[in-house]
């Protein structure tokens, strides 16, 4: 187990704190709102975030938070939080734990520290630049197999051409490149999964910043 920036741990409290709000409306008849962009919000998303601003700012007042339901934050700043609070939202309303807290730090566009977090599956993925990435306070790496023997997870954003890309990625890519393709419905899943050698890779475009720098 590493020694723990200050940043690293108020992310990690932040997280799990978070967590308990998923966990207390997971499998809940909750309403779903529809965004512009078709993605779905829910009251956990909005509860989530708030709380992890409130944590953050608690212990860094002069740090910006960038969050996926309310926007830019805080005082204008080289440090910038990338938060969403509710990664896999499709799949936590609809009852699936494929779902994660995502918090990362930047510096000067520089990402320090990373943060996923599943609160159902009792799993917390951490990093720190400089000091390796962990899997509940177990040091993980990535997977050392040839792509061609392995899986690769793909998902897009939420315009048209994206969309399209990706449908030709999970046709193209089994027959090609790896042995399997999956899109977990969850980003920071995905980028999880190859940190820790579950999965070779991940294909993403067309997302923000608050959806994979905790990956």
């Amino acid at each position: 187990m590493q020694d723990k920036s200050k940043s690293l741990e108020v992310a990690i409290k932040a997280a799990q704190e978070a967590g308990k709000i998923l966990e207390k409306y997971f499998e809940t008849e909750i309403l779903k709102e529809f965004k512009e962009d078709a993605s779905i919000t829910t009251i956990a998303d909005k509860e989530s975030e708030e709380l992890i601003k409130k944590i953050i700012l608690e212990n860094f007042p002069e740090h910006s938070i960038l969050g996926e339901e309310t926007g830019m934050t805080g005082e204008q700043s080289d440090y910038v939080w990338h938060v969403d609070p509710l990664d896999g939202t499709r799949n936590y309303s609809n009852g699936i734990p494929l779902f994660a807290v995502s918090i990362a730090l930047a510096y000067k566009r520089e990402l320090i520290v990373g943060v996923i977090h599943n609160p159902n599956l009792n799993t917390l993925f951490y990093a720190e630049k400089g000091k390796g990435a962990y899997w509940n306070d177990k040091k993980i790496h990535v997977s050392k197999d040839e792509a061609k023997k392995g899986i690769v997870t793909v998902a897009s954003g939420k315009m048209p051409a994206h969309k399209e890309l990706r449908r030709n990625l999970m046709h193209y890519l089994p027959d090609n490149v790896v042995s399997a393709v999956r899109d977990f419905g969850c980003t920071a899943f995905d980028l999880a999964y190859v940190a820790r050698g579950s999965t070779e890779a991940d294909i993403k475009f067309g997302l923000s910043s608050y959806d994979f720098a905790a990956g």
